[in-house]
């Protein structure tokens, strides 16, 4: 089970809701993979027509938990903003904080994402902050009140896997009680299940699912990779050998003289 600031989760697969070719795919996908969390953003909602309502319908028929996102925010006034619009928008505590710092590979601004998640913290939001890799960062991000992080596996939509591996197990090592989900970069299931048996405690994807050529069976795979990746880890993996090691014992084999 994963928890998230007390919320108890049986699935560790978070899921994306932009993108999909309708949102009758988009409602099956989620059912089909299991996912308990789905992220949405406040760009859906429209304050003059009120557009994004059908939209808001769909997602609260999924039963989901429901985690905003200040997603295309460049400062961190405005993704402090979008974040207090988001809660009274969809009526949570929870925001995925992002403060995007380079519009080529959506890097993270990890300056203007340590002093949004220091406001938003003290105002009471729970916050997942969308981060790098960096073990410095991650200080700074536990210091102002996060207890979540979500450093990415590589940039945003761009389906390359873990950039990092060393350093996300750098992370896993040194916040060992900190729940750590691989935000972005995840292109195929078994990057979702090397991510989990790194340690990791989850994922959260929205292209490589979205923009699959059949959306419904990707998630169902991400699914299934993410459980797997989770039971090897905690199985124990075997360590990596520099030299070969029979299966079967040479002890008591015949020898031809």
């Amino acid at each position: 089970m994963l928890e998230l600031y007390g919320k108890t989760l049986s699935s560790r697969l978070l899921l994306g809701t932009s993108r999909y070719p309708s949102p009758a795919i988009l409602q099956e996908a989620v059912r089909t993979c299991g996912a308990q969390v789905v992220t949405v953003s406040l760009r859906r909602e429209s304050g003059a027509e009120r557009s994004g309502q059908a939209f808001w319908s769909l997602v609260r028929d999924l039963d989901v938990a429901v985690l905003p996102n200040t997603a295309g925010c460049h400062t961190v006034k405005e993704a402090v903003t979008t974040a207090h619009m988001a809660r009274e928008v969809f009526g949570t505590p929870w925001i995925k904080l992002e403060v995007t710092g380079d519009d080529e590979l959506l890097q993270p601004d990890v300056f203007g994402l340590v002093e949004a998640a220091r406001i938003l913290c003290a105002e009471g939001f729970e916050v997942f902050p969308y981060t790098t890799e960096d073990l410095g960062v991650a200080h700074r991000l536990l210091e102002a009140g996060c207890r979540v992080l979500m450093p990415w596996g590589a940039p945003i939509g761009s389906g390359r896997g873990l950039a990092n591996p060393w350093a996300l197990c750098a992370l896993r090592t040194r916040f060992a009680d900190v729940p750590l989900i691989v935000d972005a970069g995840l292109g195929v299931p078994s990057h979702a299940a090397t991510a989990m048996e790194l340690g990791c405690d989850g994922v959260l994807l929205n292209t490589a699912v979205a923009q699959a050529g059949d959306p419904v069976k990707m998630a169902g795979a991400f699914a299934r990779a993410v459980e797997a990746g989770r039971m090897a880890y905690l199985a124990g993996p075997m360590e990596p050998r520099d030299l070969a090691v029979p299966s079967t014992p040479t002890l008591g084999k015949a020898f031809l003289a």
